[in-house]
């Protein structure tokens, strides 16, 4: 139901720097991580980058829109200068990039499918679905269920519609489903997706939800835990992983 790593720095690097960079991968290997989780959004041009705020204003400088902005310019803005000094100059990361640094490295890759919007879901969901199967295309053609799970990545999103679309793409690829809190007809958009995993917030969680998660039979994955206690908490509930800020304080084990 989770044969991945239990732990994932979330957004490359956590809190230490500037989130779905370069930089944030290199700083989660550097305190011994080997799975992330990060973010793909759709430029103008249909170029996948990660990128979790659909507005600039955070940890893009200026005022606008991602989904109205070229690669190209997008590629022109200082990605880290909003974190600290250190990271100044950074420049936003493609899903290319993200794909060969993590692959490189021996990195498990949780990706969330981030449409800017609820129009752009579906591409979003074809373009990145698309591209990852293309660069897994050896992977996908070798996979033996139950034996080689972690040489693919796993597509994560809270879009129904940009899941939808990712397993019409690369239906080799797993899925998991993103839900703030577990109700309404969870069970079904599971199963409509065929997903093997819900992901959610631990914050909402009860023992009572992830058991009937895990009596369903899926894996459960929660964002994002910062507290060792907490994590050993959930995990006691059948948590199978999480991922997680504070890579300074949660190692990868």
């Amino acid at each position: 139901m989770w044969p991945y790593p239990k732990v994932a720095a979330h957004r490359g690097g956590g809190t230490l720097a500037p989130e779905n960079t370069l930089a944030a991968f290199r700083c989660g290997l550097e305190y011994g991580f080997r799975a992330v989780e990060f973010d793909v959004m759709l430029s103008a041009d249909e170029q996948a980058i990660l990128m979790h705020d659909a507005q600039f204003g955070r940890t893009l400088p200026g005022v606008g829109k991602v989904a109205e902005h070229s690669l190209q310019q997008l590629q022109q803005l200082d990605a880290g200068a909003w974190h600290s000094e250190r990271f100044a100059g950074e420049r936003i990361c493609t899903l290319d990039q993200a794909l060969h640094l993590c692959r490189d490295n021996g990195i498990w890759m949780n990706i969330e499918i981030k449409p800017a919007d609820d129009i752009y879901a579906e591409r979003t969901g074809e373009v990145a679905a698309a591209q990852v199967a293309a660069f897994f295309a050896d992977a996908l053609a070798a996979y033996v269920p139950g034996q080689n799970e972690r040489s693919l990545p796993l597509f994560s999103s809270f879009s129904f519609a940009a899941l939808m679309a990712a397993k019409r793409t690369a239906p080799g690829i797993a899925r998991g489903f993103l839900l703030d809190k577990i109700d309404g007809d969870w069970l079904a958009q599971m199963q409509a997706l065929e997903a093997i995993a819900l992901h959610t917030n631990h914050k909402n969680l009860t023992p009572a939800l992830a058991r009937a998660v895990k009596q369903a039979g899926y894996g459960l994955f929660c964002y994002t835990v910062n507290d060792l206690a907490r994590a050993t908490e959930i995990l006691g509930w059948g948590v199978d992983g999480y991922c997680t800020d504070r890579i300074d304080l949660i190692g990868p084990a």
